[in-house]
């Protein structure tokens, strides 16, 4: 991702609409969905400034991943123990067949072999042990906003699947989120493309709007996981470790 993506991810984690209300929702669906030991061991791939972690030590211990130096330190500091610089698609160094939870939350469309990317993921997980992914969907929403976040693709719902089933993975779970605002989203990016502006729809907006979008988006928590939400921004995938 450019700079300019993770100083803005470090200003703004604990502000935007779009980070407080995803691990309110990431939270849901890991509840409802996934059922852990009391002492999982869980592995963030991809952690960024750590904004997650918080959120996943609910569920057990939590290491992470993340290339980023800047970015490495602030989650380090969050997390109170080293993070990981270990590579996506190899991930050297890191621990096969030992952790219960897996989180690749906005990763896999970061990397070129994104087959290879879910393999080394599903590698690190114990015998029936869950992947987490989430990634952007629909190819068609193609902006600014993905040259400048460096992504390499969005999916759709059947190229994620088709992801997990090449895999030694078993699908468990696969739907949309982040759905509520998708018609909104859809405008603003269309009318980004007819003026030549995208990029910066990561941007905190103002207080009432901010609180809005959270609301809206945080709403989805209630839903996620028991039945399908319509086409949203986003695609979220679970699956077990054959």
């Amino acid at each position: 991702m450019e700079r300019v993506v993770y100083d803005r991810m470090a200003e703004l984690d604990e502000l935007h609409w779009w980070y407080r209300a995803r691990r309110k929702v990431l939270k849901a669906l890991i509840e409802r969905n996934i059922e852990l030991p009391a002492n999982a061991r869980i592995l963030e791939v991809g952690c960024g400034t750590g904004h997650n972690l918080k959120m996943l030590e609910r569920f057990g211990t939590v290491d992470g991943i993340e290339i980023d130096s800047e970015a490495r330190a602030i989650a380090e500091k969050r997390l109170g123990r080293p993070i990981s610089d270990s590579r996506l698609p190899d991930l050297p160094g890191i621990e096969r067949g030992g952790y219960d939870l897996v989180a690749a939350l906005d990763v896999v469309e970061h990397i070129d072999d994104d087959r290879a990317t879910v393999d080394a993921l599903a590698a690190c997980l114990r015998p029936g042990g869950k992947l987490l992914v989430t990634v952007p969907a629909h190819r068609w929403m193609w902006s600014a906003h993905d040259e400048l976040n460096h992504h390499k693709r969005r999916y759709s719902k059947r190229a994620l699947s088709a992801l997990i089933d090449r895999a030694p993975l078993r699908l468990d779970r696969i739907g949309y989120f982040n759905s509520l605002l998708f018609p909104l989203a859809v405008g603003a990016r269309l009318a980004a493309k007819l003026t030549g502006g995208g990029g910066g729809d990561d941007k905190l907006p103002p207080r009432p709007v901010n609180y809005l979008f959270e609301r809206c988006f945080a709403a989805e928590r209630v839903l996620i996981g028991t039945v399908p939400l319509p086409p949203g921004l986003s695609l979220f995938a679970i699956a077990s470790a054959t």
